[in-house]
């Protein structure tokens, strides 16, 4: 079973929104079905198929989490220090054709988001990335074309 590399938060909110899905979602999704199916012939029961669906959604989930949970490598980035990139580090880069700025940092598959800064140890973005230090350049490609950036600064929390 391979391993899924994890800050500490993102687990925490792994197992978070699993607690919720079954402590919360779970029961309300039973009672919606139960609710429908007084409603009567249950082939022409639009509120019962919408319910169902809702279910089968919802443990779709609950088990891609506990799968995730089950084979999390949790990685504590406050003990993480140095001068190379590695996972859980801030990355400081820019753009070298538009002088745009922009801090990475370096997370999980399952908790990337690239509004809230966070990217993917997998993307193409921080393979390249990885093991550099600052004053480097990379060159990352992209479906629209190759992108050279510069590391300005990688630091750890």
């Amino acid at each position: 079973m391979e391993k899924i590399p994890m800050t500490s938060e993102g687990h925490a909110a792994m197992e978070t929104e699993l607690k919720q899905l079954k402590s919360v979602e779970r029961p309300r999704i039973i009672a919606a079905i139960s609710e429908a199916r007084k409603h009567g012939d249950l082939s022409e029961n639009a509120e019962y198929h919408a319910a169902k669906e809702q279910q089968g959604l919802n443990e779709a989930r609950v088990a891609e989490l506990e799968d995730a949970l089950a084979r999390a490598d949790v990685i504590d980035v406050t003990k993480l220090s140095g001068k190379n990139v590695t996972f859980g580090a801030f990355v400081e880069i820019v753009d070298e054709d538009t002088d745009d700025e922009v801090t990475y940092q370096i997370v999980g598959d399952n908790e990337a988001s690239v509004k809230d800064g966070k990217i993917s140890i997998s993307s193409p973005i921080a393979r390249a990335l990885i093991g550099k230090t600052a004053g480097d350049s990379v060159e990352v490609a992209t479906p629209g074309g190759g992108k050279s950036y510069e590391i300005l600064k990688v630091r750890f929390k």
